[in-house]
């Protein structure tokens, strides 16, 4: 009798253990696959536009807005922890914290966001923003696992710490757990991890000079595995002084800057200190990511902000390894805000080489926290969260028109439709896109994104091709403005008449050369020796090459002549358009506008319009999308008048 209870109770233990794992099975699938060269976002195993709304106040009556507008998946912001994510502004946390205590929990925040996107969209679909920094309460407890500051005194997490992870992991499953059970589980869609400074997985100036034990004794192990003995750490470090017990990260929250590189023979540490805290950010992305895919059986999206190399140019911050996580299985996106010169008549592009995230088949979402004429400040949507004086000015401010205001999210939709990558409405305090024709960019880019389907067009492809270093601004001793100088060509490079390709270094030797007529490795300092022989074929090829180091750009010509520019760093749009004609690439337009071409799309965005001539470099059929209007059937050559502050977004079909 006795037996057969035992028998029984693991019976139902076995049941209930079953079904536990079966209704996690039974979860509706989120993921990204690669159909037709493409990231692609499934979801129930419907193709989804890539696009999404949120906002940190999170009113229902937005949310209907932009449901009726066909967008129908929501980012969700929550925190672990009850401070802002702004460390040094004093903003303070857009929600209570879930963690107040030892497996003592508060989804009160949760259950709230959820029911007010339910009540507003029964098709809603979430991905939850979580913001891993830990509670107050949990730092003076654990003081071992803070970062240690000059001071004496701790700060939030250190990056470093095993026991920091290790906990907020659990807390992590512990969630998710809650979450499958929920009655929102088949509303989940993913989970974006977040941490550091403004979420974006940078380390808070703070952390700068983490002292703790846990850090410097991370960075020798790091050291270790990279140089293997300490000969070769000594050779490197130019010191003999140094071994793997003795070296210590390099000062990087000094007050002096220099205006000049580096010097390898005498500051590799710097680089090192730099490439360690890079990949420790990446390891804990990486290591959270793999809880949600695990906990999730593989059902919910994983994504971070993360890479932003190409306008963050302050290595302090910790985004240098972007080639690093590219390779990591458990993540499926990565994200960042679009350049912040939040100006009319220039590219706003994402920070990071998308081609080369695409290329690893991670998708790409943009956060469009484009700011509209009517746009409001924090402190007027709400009460505590603004320290007084703080987001009130420059960048938070919005244009004055709405002519302007409408423009700028075209921009920002035909980037997105012309380049393959989604994004998501990013309206922060509420309210920002709530008008009519704003509601149109948004509800039009979600019907094209699923009515419209690219073809494979060689003769749209581009013909120009940039490779950077992510690693440029660990040499930079100005701490960015050395290597900003040599990125903002980006600007131009948006203005010169054709779209171009953008890679990371490390990728070079995984693309195909053939569609180029123009390669621009763009601040590298050294070449390696097959870089150099790389060169040598590319211009074998008939291409161009230009070569950007931190002191000059050298041009090898197709014909082979060398060009060698000193002090050249930064170009204009004329001289780049010259360089473009005579290496043989295509030109679109010939006048100085945004242009993105690409996935059958072409866009103008132009500030002062008036007649333009966009040459095209085969027959096209040209359709108006937006007023469903045939502007020509078989051309090569169309004229149009665009109007001042506008962007103009054509659909282009190839015609053999």
């Amino acid at each position: 009798m006795i037996v057969r209870n035992k028998n029984s109770l693991f019976t139902i233990f076995v049941l209930v253990n079953f079904l536990l794992y079966f209704s996690v099975l039974a979860q509706p699938k989120s993921e990204v696959n690669m159909v037709d060269d493409h990231p692609t976002l499934i979801i129930d195993g419907k193709v989804y536009p890539p696009f999404a709304y949120m906002s940190y106040l999170g009113e229902e009556r937005y949310y209907k807005e932009v449901a009726a507008s066909g967008v129908h998946i929501y980012n969700i912001p929550a925190y672990f922890g009850e401070r802002g994510i702004n460390s040094t502004s004093g903003i303070g946390p857009f929600r209570s914290p879930i963690w107040i205590g030892e497996k003592q929990y508060d989804f009160s925040s949760v259950i709230t966001d959820f029911e007010k996107v339910l009540n507003s969209d029964s098709q809603a679909k979430a991905i939850i923003r979580l913001y891993l920094d830990p509670p107050l309460w949990w730092e003076k407890k654990n003081p071992d696992a803070a970062s240690h500051l000059p001071d004496g005194s701790t700060f939030r997490q250190c990056f470093a710490s095993e026991k920091w992870r290790n906990e907020t992991g659990e807390v992590l499953k512990d969630f998710m757990e809650w979450l499958s059970k929920s009655q929102y589980a088949d509303h989940l869609a993913g989970i974006h991890v977040a941490a550091g400074f403004t979420e974006e997985w940078f380390y808070h100036p703070q952390q700068y000079h983490d002292q703790n034990p846990v850090f410097i004794s991370a960075f020798r192990a790091w050291l270790k595995n990279k140089y293997n003995n300490t000969a070769a750490l000594q050779k490197a470090w130019n010191d003999s002084n140094f071994n793997f017990s003795t070296a210590l990260p390099a000062n990087i929250d000094e007050v002096e800057k220099r205006n000049d590189w580096r010097n390898p023979d005498k500051e590799q540490n710097y680089v090192d200190t730099y490439g360690f805290r890079a990949e420790l950010m990446v390891e804990n992305i990486a290591y959270f990511c793999k809880i949600v895919k695990e906990e999730s059986h593989g059902n919910l999206l994983t994504g971070a902000f993360y890479g932003y190399h190409y306008f963050v140019t302050d290595p302090r911050r910790g985004h240098g390894a972007l080639a690093k996580l590219l390779d990591c299985p458990d993540l499926d996106y990565l994200s960042s805000p679009n350049d912040y010169n939040r100006v009319m008549g220039e590219d706003w592009p994402p920070m990071a080489a998308v081609k080369s995230v695409h290329l690893h088949g991670k998708l790409w979402l943009a956060e469009n926290d484009t700011r509209t004429s009517i746009t409001t400040l924090l402190k007027d949507q709400s009460t505590g969260i603004a320290p007084p004086g703080m987001y009130e000015g420059g960048v938070w401010l919005g244009p004055e028109d709405m002519e302007t205001s409408v423009a700028l999210l075209w921009k920002n939709a035909a980037r997105m439709l012309a380049y393959g990558y989604g994004g998501w409405w990013f309206d922060m305090w509420g309210g920002w896109f709530s008008d009519p024709e704003l509601l149109t960019v948004i509800s039009k880019t979600q019907q094209w994104d699923s009515e419209f389907q690219s073809s494979a067009n060689i003769d749209m492809q581009p013909q120009v091709c940039v490779f950077v270093d992510e690693e440029l601004s660990f040499w930079d001793a100005s701490y960015g403005s050395l290597t900003n100088k040599i990125l903002s060509n980006r600007y131009a490079l948006a203005k010169a008449g054709t779209p171009y390709d953008l890679f990371l270094r490390t990728d070079l030797e995984a693309i195909s050369s053939s569609q180029f007529r123009v390669i621009w490795l763009m601040g590298m300092l050294k070449l390696t020796e097959d870089e150099k022989l790389k060169i040598e074929a590319w211009r074998k090829q008939g291409i161009t090459v230009l070569w950007t180091n931190g002191n000059k750009t050298v041009i090898y010509e197709r014909d082979g002549r060398e060009i060698s520019m000193d002090g050249k760093l930064n170009w204009p749009v004329s001289d780049l358009r010259d360089i473009w004609k005579k290496a043989g690439v295509h030109l679109y337009i010939d006048t100085d506008d945004v242009l993105y071409v690409g996935n059958n799309w072409l866009s103008i965005h132009t500030v002062d319009g008036g007649e333009r001539t966009i040459e095209f470099p085969y027959n096209a059929k040209v359709i108006d999308p937006l007023n469903n209007k045939i502007l020509a059937d078989a051309t090569k050559s169309l004229r149009l008048k665009l109007n001042p502050k506008s962007t103009t977004l054509l659909r282009v079909n190839y015609l053999k």
